[in-house]
């Protein structure tokens, strides 16, 4: 590891993960959609934290350097709010070498996106986003929501070069939603050919369930060993009712060994 946070990834463990990025801008221009990366650490049981709202840390120091190494392979990197909130994240990239890590500018550091459809995140001076935007070494945030954002906050995002995008909502069940094709149609347009998407649970299970996993082109799964146990944020996507078929499959699937966890790459969406 080196000075300043940077992290190392070597470049034979790079070419395991090849297949399974974006390439060019021609993959996204023929669906009119960027290339979509889901990828998340998992427990033994699928959890992706011992409760809501609970920080859990899971991935070994590669597996955490292999996904700081897919932001920068990335346009964006997409989380929900409750991790938003939970985690405070930095949703940047340390690889050595990367804009604000060793070179100048930004290049190679991702967009972050954070979804907030009911605006729930309060910005603050201790937002790291924020902060490390002032500081040279990650991107502005954009946030999508379907509600008017508050003056303090639109002023905190604004001062480093962020913006908010409001979408249409969707309202079912008394909750309200922006429609995943809505989202992914608006970064698009807005220059964003590939995004690499981490979560939180509520975020992958929706991009997983019938109606969006064609939406996704490739999946990275950290698997680390251990159990979290019950009550935990679980990956299980909905099936449509009465269905008794899987609800996704991956295809060309490989497992590599980082450290002591496991990372599964495979294809949803040619």
């Amino acid at each position: 590891m080196a000075s300043r946070g940077e992290l190392l990834y070597p470049e034979v463990d790079r070419v395991f993960l090849e297949p399974y990025l974006p390439v060019n801008d021609s993959q996204s221009a023929k669906s009119g959609l960027p290339f979509v990366t889901l990828t998340f650490a998992t427990s033994l049981d699928s959890a992706l934290s011992l409760a809501p709202g609970v920080q859990t840390a899971l991935s070994g120091p590669q597996s955490k350097a292999m996904t700081h190494y897919l932001r920068c392979r990335h346009d964006a990197i997409m989380v929900g709010v409750g991790t938003a909130i939970a985690d405070n994240p930095s949703l940047n990239c340390r690889i050595q070498g990367i804009g604000g890590y060793g070179s100048e500018g930004l290049d190679g550091q991702p967009r972050p996106v954070v979804v907030d459809p009911q605006g729930r995140w309060q910005l603050t001076s201790e937002t790291k986003i924020l902060n490390l935007a002032r500081q040279g070494r990650g991107k502005a945030p954009w946030i999508v929501t379907s509600k008017t954002p508050s003056a303090d906050n639109a002023k905190l995002l604004e001062e480093v070069g962020g913006c908010y995008i409001v979408l249409e909502p969707q309202v079912s069940k008394n909750k309200t939603s922006i429609a995943w094709l809505d989202i992914l149609e608006t970064i698009k347009a807005r220059g964003i050919q590939s995004i690499m998407i981490e979560g939180g649970g509520v975020i992958i299970n929706s991009l997983l369930s019938t109606e969006n996993a064609d939406l996704i082109n490739s999946v990275i799964v950290t698997i680390a060993p251990t159990w979290l146990g019950q009550g935990g944020v679980v990956v299980s996507p909905p099936r449509s009712e009465g269905s008794t078929l899987p609800v996704a499959r991956l295809q060309q699937t490989k497992w590599q060994q980082l450290g002591d966890d496991v990372v599964l790459c495979g294809t949803l969406r040619a």
